[in-house]
C-alpha cells in the first residue's frame, strides 16, 4: 500500500506558511534555509503515518507492506528540510516529489497510491475531481499519546467508502424516500467511493495481523477499524451487505440516525476520520485528526 503525504498535513508548517504568504517565495527559502536542521514540529497526520508505518514489522524488510511518499509544492531545496526532519522522527519515509509550486497530486496513479493527504483545499479537490483518493486534513489540537501502539481508523459511509447515490435521493425526496430507496434496493451493493480501496488495503494488513496472533502468542492486535454514519435501520443494512459484497470489513459500525458525529469520535479517539461533509469533520476535528474528502453532490454545490 502506497500513501502520499504532503508536508502540510506531515509537518506543522504554521509558521514557514505565513513567511511564504507575507514576505514571498525568496523570503520562505532564506528562511528554511537558516533552519535546516531544526526539526519540524509534528502536523496533524503525523500520528496517523507513523502508525502506519510501523506495521512493516508484520512484512519483510526488503518488502514492506507499507510505504509513504513526501508529494510536496515545495521546490527541491525547501524541500530539505522536510525530509532531514523525517529523519530525525526516524519515519522511514525515503521517497519524495516536489514540485515547485505545482499540484503534485497527478502522479499518485504513476504511483499506484491508496490515498493522498494534505492541508491544501484546492489539490485535494483537484484530485478527487480526477477520480483519485484525496483528503484534506483539518486542523487539530489532538494530543498523541506515545504510550499507545494501536492505530484506529474511522470512516463515514456515503461518499466517502460509497458513492453518493444515497446523498442524491435523499437531497431530492428526503430521509423517507432515501429509506424506501435503500429498502428496494438492500441486495444491490452500492458503487464503490474514494476511499473503498484504501479500506481494502487495510484489511490486508490487518489480515496479516490476525496471522500473527495466531502464531505468537501475547500479540496484540493494533488496527482497528470503525463506520461512522447517519445511516439508522432499516438503512444499515444495505451498507453492511455492500461491504460484504465488495470483500472489505470493518470491526466497528456506528448508525448514528442523526445524532451528532463528534459524540461518538471523542470516545473513540481514532487517529484518523474520514467523511464527506465538512460540517461533521468541523465539529470533530477539535479533538481528533480529521479529514474532509470533497466528493459528490454535497460538495458541488
Amino acid at each position: 500500500m502506497v500513501v502520499g503525504i504532503a508536508s502540510s498535513a506531515l509537518f506543522d508548517l504554521t509558521e514557514s506558511d505565513e513567511v511564504f504568504r507575507t514576505k514571498g517565495e525568496e523570503a520562505y527559502r532564506k528562511y528554511q534555509e537558516e533552519r535546516l536542521d531544526d526539526q519540524l514540529a509534528s502536523g496533524v497526520a503525523f500520528p496517523f503515518i507513523r502508525r502506519l508505518l510501523s506495521l512493516n514489522d508484520l512484512g519483510d524488510e526488503s518488502d514492506p507492506l507499507v510505504e509513504v511518499i513526501i508529494l510536496s509544492r515545495n521546490d527541491p531545496d525547501a524541500g530539505r528540510r522536510v525530509m532531514r526532519s523525517c529523519a530525525d522522527y526516524c519515519l522511514p519515509i525515503t521517497r519524495a516529489i516536489f514540485t515547485q509550486g505545482e499540484s503534485p497530486y497527478k502522479y499518485m496513479s504513476a504511483l499506484n497510491m491508496s490515498l493522498f493527504l494534505s492541508a491544501n483545499d484546492t489539490d485535494v479537490r483537484e484530485a478527487v475531481k480526477a477520480g483519485l483518493p484525496a483528503g484534506r486534513v483539518l486542523r487539530s489540537s489532538f494530543v498523541d499519546d506515545d504510550n499507545d501502539p494501536g492505530l484506529r481508523i474511522a470512516f463515514d459511509f456515503d461518499g466517502v467508502l460509497a458513492d453518493d447515490t444515497a446523498e442524491q435521493v435523499y437531497r431530492i425526496e428526503g430521509v423517507d424516500g432515501f429509506r424506501r430507496f435503500e429498502s428496494t434496493n438492500l441486495m444491490t451493493p452500492h458503487d464503490p467511493g474514494p476511499l473503498r480501496d484504501f479500506l481494502a488495503n487495510i484489511n490486508k494488513i490487518q489480515r496479516r495481523e490476525e496471522e500473527r496472533r495466531l502464531a505468537v502468542p501475547g500479540y496484540r492486535i493494533r488496527v482497528r477499524v470503525s463506520i461512522i454514519t447517519a445511516r439508522d435501520a432499516p438503512a444499515h443494512e444495505r451498507a453492511v451487505a455492500s461491504l460484504k459484497s465488495w470483500g472489505v470489513a470493518a470491526n466497528d459500525a456506528f448508525f448514528m440516525g442523526g445524532i451528532e458525529k463528534r459524540a461518538i469520535v471523542e470516545v473513540l479517539r481514532p487517529h484518523i476520520f474520514f467523511d464527506d461533509q465538512e460540517v461533521h469533520v468541523q465539529g470533530t476535528a477539535a479533538s481528533t485528526p480529521s479529514v474532509h474528502v470533497p466528493f459528490g453532490v454535497i460538495n458541488n454545490a
